[in-house]
């Protein structure tokens, strides 16, 4: 360890970035030496340059803090950090969830620390909290609303009773949106995340690839008003559980009950339901999103990372789990494929309304072995087609998907046909 206080160099003046600085008083001594922006209007201070080199050649700055995202330029970054003997600092999820294993595995190598706290929950410590508080722990499932932007959406649609378009323009007029919201309502964002929170919780390597993904986009008020008839709330959760010797990965829209506590989690709070075999049921809950919170998770690691416990933190952080990957402790389990899941289905159908159209749809599911506990068909409406929603009894995704298909080609189904799965979380 180096004498004398740490030294920090900050890429990336953004939101967060100016929040960090914000927050810097709190540091506790520790140096804020440059700050680099490619935006030279950011900047006017002796601490600022245009120039990342200023910080990666610098000898004296020990702790680097990546905020540009992105992962081309922060990947370079980042790596070139710890390969001159730097620690790092980053919020940027898209880049763990990629690269995070190789770039564990290089700090392991270079005896430095790569601190992430604020890449999943913003201010909530889930990964602190996974990594050392649970650490005599195996992780059985992980429930997460990990992304505030969909939740906001989708408690917009509930409590105001309108159509997602409005809820998803609501968000972006009030800042908890991008322009380009793909990534939040498409599930892509809580993919990443839950790559990297699978990856700590179950000590093995977990591809994007290998977590299914489905978004938020067709959801309406309509699935969300019949799904509260029925005693459920809809949240896009992601889900990590064991399964024997594999591991069951995937993010989706999800129907839970009503009275789970995951079902009270409303805007663009986020919400972690962990249960371990020796520590039991817990959840992790606060703010998920926004500048404070997430310079509230890089501050933490940075003190962190320069106070003595700087071994400690190395071991915790990422030492522990990669020195068992590399030396033979832990390996990479098996996915289980989405096809093999196993559970009940909320679907919505849109048919003509006329005598004979529920039988041949209910005779459609029963060839695939999918059986029915409840029936809501809606009103008339004319020509155009009715609502008819189901509740399933558990049955298998492929056999779901064969008969979906199958239904939807028939004459008198107005539209593609939709299905959300039931999750039951007991809390």
């Amino acid at each position: 360890m180096r004498s004398g206080k740490s030294k920090v160099g900050l890429i990336g003046l953004g939101t967060v970035g100016k929040s960090v600085v914000k927050l810097w008083p709190r540091a506790d001594g520790i140096i804020l030496k440059r700050i680099v922006d490619k935006d030279k209007k950011k900047g006017d201070s002796a601490l600022f340059s245009t120039k990342p080199d200023d910080i990666l050649n610098d000898p004296e700055i020990d702790i680097v803090i990546e905020l540009i995202g992105g992962i081309n330029d922060a990947y370079r970054y980042i790596k070139s950090a710890i390969e001159k003997g730097k620690n790092v600092v980053t919020a940027n999820k898209a880049l763990l969830a990629l690269k995070g294993e190789e770039l564990e595995k290089l700090a392991l190598a270079k005896g430095v620390s790569l601190g992430y706290e604020a890449s999943v929950c913003a201010g909530i410590p889930i990964i602190r909290g996974i990594r050392e508080g649970l650490a005599a722990n195996r992780i059985r499932s992980i429930y997460g609303i990990i992304n505030g932007t969909a939740n906001f959406i989708l408690s917009a649609m509930e409590e105001e009773g309108i159509g997602f378009a409005r809820a998803l323009s609501e968000a972006q007029e009030q800042g908890f949106a991008e322009s380009n919201p793909t990534l939040d309502i498409d599930g892509l964002d809580s993919q990443h995340k839950l790559a990297i929170l699978a990856r700590l919780s179950f000590k093995t390597s977990v591809k994007l690839s290998d977590i299914y993904v489905e978004g938020i986009r067709r959801i309406t008020h309509s699935d969300i008003t019949y799904a509260r008839e029925l005693g459920y709330s809809i949240k896009l959760l992601a889900i990590a559980k064991a399964e024997g010797k594999r591991l069951d990965a995937r993010v989706h829209p999800t129907l839970i009950s009503k009275d789970n506590l995951l079902s009270s989690v409303r805007g663009i709070h986020n919400a972690c339901f962990l249960e371990g075999d020796a520590c039991g049921k817990m959840v992790f809950y606060g703010q998920g999103a926004g500048g404070l919170p997430t310079a509230s998770a890089i501050l933490s690691d940075v003190k962190a990372i320069a106070s003595e416990k700087r071994g400690l933190f190395q071991m915790s952080s990422s030492g522990k789990v990669l020195e068992e990957c590399l030396t033979g402790g832990s390996s990479r389990i098996g996915i289980v494929p989405i096809d093999e899941l196993f559970t009940r289905y909320y679907v919505r159908f849109s048919a003509i309304d006329k005598p004979g159209v529920l039988a041949r749809i209910c005779d459609i599911l029963g060839k695939h072995n999918i059986s029915i506990v409840s029936v809501i068909q809606k009103e008339r409406s004319g020509t155009r087609g009715v609502p008819i929603v189901m509740m399933t009894h558990k049955a298998r995704e492929s056999s779901m998907r064969k008969a979906i298909s199958s239904i939807d080609r028939l004459n008198v189904v107005k539209e593609k046909s939709l299905f959300i799965r039931v999750e039951e979380v007991e809390d």
